[in-house]
């Protein structure tokens, strides 16, 4: 398989500068739900009803609109199988599933330093 990576102008892959394309996505994808659905897809395809089951507490709105944006950016595919009624299913493209590997090193680290962080809280909160 052969990945095509496009290259814009070196702003546009600024984090730092405010009018990037990089800060942009930076900020869509890197909310809690959208990285929770990633994590959740990263196990195989799943119905609309299936997801939302998995990402406990996310509500309707905010799936169907965090599923929007991770389509329109091409980490989720969205296929619509023409049964009555129509049947939804939602998959990692292969940029989505790099993105979870991110994702599972993300949860890792919260693993790893659970117990440290539950005691920094504590001695900040005290």
């Amino acid at each position: 398989m052969v990945t095509k990576h496009f290259t814009g102008s070196p702003e546009d892959a600024d984090l730092r500068r405010v009018d990037s394309l990089a800060r942009k996505i930076f900020s869509d994808v890197a909310n809690k739900w959208a990285l929770l659905i990633i994590e959740a897809l990263g196990d195989g395809t799943l119905r609309f009803s299936a997801l939302r089951d998995e990402v406990e507490g996310i509500s309707h709105k905010m799936l169907t609109q965090n599923l929007r944006m991770l389509e329109r950016y091409g980490l989720v595919d969205r296929t619509v199988h023409p049964t009555v009624p129509p049947r939804v299913e939602y998959a990692l493209t292969e940029p989505g599933r790099a993105l979870r590997a991110t994702v599972d090193g993300m949860c890792g680290w919260t693993h790893r330093y659970l117990g440290h962080i539950e005691a920094s809280r504590n001695r900040f909160d005290a």
